[in-house]
């Protein structure tokens, strides 16, 4: 069926370039429109403790929007200043939209800081307002807070620190994309020979990358899509068009090396039968581990799993499409492999056969020797910290984060943990469990809330620390573990990290259960052997907690923080493992299709079951070429992201070039190549590794790979 595509495609190429030019040209113009559509998504199911708490505290009591403020630089009871703070207070509670006022002047709460040199003031807005309307009010707000006569003001809060990513977000999607594909454009000039060769991926992702956004902005109509997972998928989608572009003309190129009076046809339908089934395969795969996101039923994880599905399988078209199609357009200009071009010559067998010929020698050492350095780069897993960031995810200079740090700081956070109480008898219960939470360690002031109807009962619980630390969650914890006579609902930022990581603990399993059997499956019916799954499994699982490893060194603990220009804030965010799973699991095994699918091949065209060694290390040398280029490319694009300011894509960028380079290098250069030399034929258990007996014409020296 593949063959026959490949056949049809090269004669009907240019009806297919016409539906991807309109698909590109739609998607460029609309595309775009999904930064406008997106919106803050929830990162808790429906049915946490947290929300239901949550919602039912809105319920009762709807609160707005909350603008946090700091006043800086001068002395609180400065004349001056409690002069101009008063005033712009007043002002302030006449300004439209605004429902309550909270400061040191006017209010007599007293939240000053010990140096005597801070003062925290609040502003809630009326539930009622939409989003523009609050947004709108608080730029008001935060106009009347500057004119107060202090040397610094700083204000943020939730709403609009959310403004403030979503704006960042759309700034380091266009950022990283334009420095990706600048440096894309020379790096793919340089390995496939040319700029009309190197153009052909590239234009391949430039179109994935336009349905994705196109096919998003639809997505966005239906489910909560916020412009993190936009970035995540776009991001997604120029390294898989790249990888399966690269693929699929490194293997043209091999094609015609070895029957050069084919006609076009013919080859590309060789090529996308051989090729294009790698692709599939492949896409299958990472589009599986995706799916698995949607075992955790967090919203913002639904919507990147079924955004990043839709960019999968968009890349997938477009590597069985598009590109054959601009191959048989522009055939003439793709290099042979190996042919002096005014770019690019390759001399020798290249590095990634080189280093399989190594391990081959050695594979005893060489295996041990790697699963130990992984081991080791793994450790600093055991002592990981994962928190919302929140704000803290903000560029360090920015107001909005400033403000958390400062308020954390100076002033042990502003968000209580909340506790909702709905009981008939609450006479002797609510005094008994107010006296149980004053008594816990990090608790400062337990204060209930007036005003509540008949048999509810709402209890601020504030802590001497910020809400993400340890004790917060340790404090939740210890609240839902008390023994009460009445029942009691948890909410509040520290509640909802708790229920955040209860969660994804409770469901990882299933999800590894899900990816793990169905891509097993996979490489099964690609090689007809068990071992090989399992040992793609394992070697995924070193990669991943490996890079995870490194992860925790460098955001966690600040290691190179100045080189890649961010503040550390002590924990990864609570999504950056999970997304790092799939997408690390999704491209392991992208590059593990399109290296085992040509050894197969090779161990097949064998007369003799003596030949498994020379099968790898042919495959390793037919495809090796192919999966350093597509690591390279992919490895910058993931870069590109990485110089953005938001640190929790900044996470995904980083993770995903340290995981690409530990994954092609270490991992498939030198386990995968040791391990199989150590299995032999039990690598093929219990497949008949002799499917083909005719002896298949080797391919001329040096048409192997990519240039």
């Amino acid at each position: 069926m593949l063959a026959g595509l490949g056949r049809w495609v090269a004669r009907r190429r240019v009806p297919v370039l016409i539906g991807w030019v309109l698909l590109t040209v739609v998607g460029a113009a609309f595309g775009g429109g999904v930064f406008d559509r997106a919106q803050p998504v929830d990162s808790l199911r429906p049915g946490a403790e947290s929300t239901v708490a949550q919602a039912r505290i809105d319920e009762l009591s709807p609160d707005g929007e909350v603008i946090v403020a700091v006043l800086a630089g001068r002395d609180f009871n400065a004349t001056e200043l409690v002069s101009s703070a008063s005033k712009v207070m007043f002002d302030i509670r006449a300004i439209e939209g605004v429902a309550q006022v909270v400061d040191s002047y006017t209010t007599g709460a007293h939240r000053v800081s010990d140096d005597n040199q801070k003062s925290l003031v609040t502003v809630e807005l009326k539930p009622e307002l939409s989003t523009e309307e609050a947004l709108a009010a608080a730029d008001e707000v935060a106009a009347a807070l500057r004119r107060i006569d202090v040397p610094e003001v700083l204000v943020g809060g939730k709403l609009l620190a959310e403004r403030a990513f979503g704006e960042q977000a759309v700034e380091d999607a266009v950022f990283g994309e334009s420095v990706a594909l600048v440096v894309l454009v020379g790096l793919l000039v340089v390995l496939l020979g040319g700029v009309v060769a190197g153009s052909l991926p590239l234009v391949a992702a430039l179109a994935t990358i336009a349905g994705a956004l196109l096919a998003l902005t639809g997505l966005a109509g239906a489910v909560p899509v916020n412009e993190y997972a936009v970035n995540v998928v776009t991001l997604l989608g120029i390294g898989l068009a790249v990888d399966y572009s690269l693929l699929v003309v490194a293997r043209f190129r091999d094609e015609r090396a070895a029957d050069p009076d084919a006609p076009v046809p013919e080859l590309l339908a060789r090529t996308v039968a051989t090729a294009g089934r790698a692709v599939v395969v492949s896409g299958l795969a990472v589009g599986i581990a995706l799916a698995g996101l949607f075992v955790f039923a967090d919203p913002l994880l639904a919507a990147m799993a079924m955004g990043g599905v839709l960019v999968v399988g968009l890349a997938v078209v477009a590597g069985v499409t598009l590109v054959p199609a601009l191959i048989s357009l522009a055939h003439k200009r793709i290099p042979q492999p190996g042919t002096r071009t005014w770019v690019w010559r390759r001399r020798g067998p290249g590095v990634p056969a080189g280093l399989a010929a190594f391990a081959q020698k050695r594979p005893a050492w060489v295996a041990f020797g790697v699963v130990v350095g992984l081991l080791v780069l793994s450790l600093p897993v055991l002592h990981v910290n994962f928190a919302d960031s929140g704000a803290r995810s903000l560029p360090a200079g920015s107001e909005e984060r400033r403000v958390v740090e400062v308020v954390e700081r100076e002033f042990g956070g502003v968000d209580p943990i909340t506790l909702v109480i709905e009981s008939e008898d609450t006479g002797a219960g609510v005094p008994a469990l107010l006296a149980r939470l004053d008594a816990l360690d990090g608790v400062f002031e337990v204060e209930q809330r007036a005003d509540r109807p008949p048999g509810v009962t709402i209890v601020d619980v504030r802590l001497d620390e910020h809400t993400s630390s340890e004790r917060a969650q340790q404090v939740v914890r210890e609240i839902r573990a008390v023994d009460t006579q009445v029942p009691v609902l948890v909410a509040g930022p520290a509640a909802e990290l708790v229920d955040a990581k209860d969660a994804t603990a409770a469901q990882l399993p299933v999800a590894l259960l899900v990816i793990v059997a169905a891509t097993a499956l996979l490489l099964f019916a690609l090689t007809r052997s068990v071992v090989v799954p399992v040992k793609a499994l394992v070697m995924n699982v070193l990669t991943l907690t490996a890079t995870l490893g490194v992860m925790v060194a460098i955001f966690q603990w600040g290691w190179g923080s100045s080189v890649l220009g961010f503040e550390s804030h002590g924990a990864l965010d609570l999504t950056t493992p999970l997304l790092l799973f799939v997408f690390i699991f999704g491209l392991s095994m992208d590059y593990e299709v399109f290296l085992l699918a040509r050894i197969k091949e090779e161990w097949d065209r064998r007369e003799s079951d003596d030949d498994g060694d020379r099968a790898v290390l042919a495959g390793i040398v037919a495809t090796g070429p192919v999966i350093t280029a597509a690591a390279l490319a992919i490895g910058v694009v993931f870069l590109g992201f990485a110089l953005g300011e938001l640190v929790a894509v900044k996470e995904i960028g980083v993770g995903m070039a340290v995981a690409v380079l530990l994954d092609v290098t270490v991992v498939r250069g030198l386990l995968l190549p040791a391990v199989m030399a150590l299995l032999g034929r039990a690598n093929w258990w219990p497949g008949t590794p002799l499917t083909t007996k005719r002896r298949v014409p080797e391919l001329p020296a040096g048409s192997r790979g990519v240039a």
